[in-house]
């Protein structure tokens, strides 16, 4: 069995992410694709939003699709979250004989020098680093140097369709009143909505049951 690996904050999950995933699905022939949202990820610079809304978003976000599920794994476990902790608790959980791959940015693969236990890491899984059209592998190889030569099998480059979506953009939209749709699925968007998330001034602005996705802020 070959089971993919979604990890990220998810704040939100938005077209970006769920078009990575599948694409790997297809390429990698995966048999199921696993989204992990963070509980306390130890590398953002900003106040990562409460874990129970990133959850739900992404269940809401993940819902059509029969290969997509959602894991609880590092919101459940206390303290920092570090990808060899999901690596390990996933491991317990689908058995010795099941294959990961780890779909993550090619950005953050360059990173992975500054992660816990790289050597561990790319013993316990393939990392994917998804990349637009046209981009290669030869950067990655020139940051990483020795961790690549020695784990090359281990490090694919999986081009997607070039999507600029980013949550950061998207959270900035919302707050700016901006509009957001067709940058993610708009279950996600009523949520944002309905719960005031990314806007501090929501509750003062109007009946929440009154928004509908053609408002500013849902858009």
């Amino acid at each position: 069995m070959k089971v993919g690996i979604m990890g990220g904050t998810f704040d939100p999950i938005h077209y970006g992410h769920l078009v990575t995933a599948e694409a790997a699905r297809v390429e990698l022939q995966l048999d199921e694709v696993v989204f992990v949202p963070t509980g306390d990820p130890p590398h953002k610079s900003y106040a990562v939003t409460e874990a129970k809304h990133r959850y739900l978003m992404t269940v809401l976000a993940t819902l059509t699709n029969p290969y997509f599920s959602v894991s609880r794994v590092d919101m459940d476990r206390e303290g920092k979250t570090y990808t060899i902790d999901t690596l390990r608790d996933l491991r317990i959980s689908y058995g010795p004989e099941v294959e990961f791959y780890f779909i993550t940015g090619a950005d953050a693969i360059l990173e992975i020098l500054t992660w816990k236990n790289p050597e561990e890491l790319l013993s316990a899984c393939v990392f994917i680093a998804a990349s637009r059209p046209g981009h290669s592998l030869e950067r990655i190889q020139e940051v990483l140097g020795g961790l690549y030569t020695n784990n090359k099998d281990r490090i694919r480059l999986l081009q997607v369709p070039a999507l600029a979506i980013s949550s950061t953009d998207v959270r900035e939209r919302v707050a700016t009143r901006r509009p957001i749709r067709y940058l993610l699925p708009e279950t996600v968007a009523y949520y944002i909505a309905k719960t005031g998330l990314y806007r501090d001034d929501w509750h003062t602005s109007g009946p929440v049951g009154h928004t509908t996705v053609e408002d500013p802020v849902t858009d």
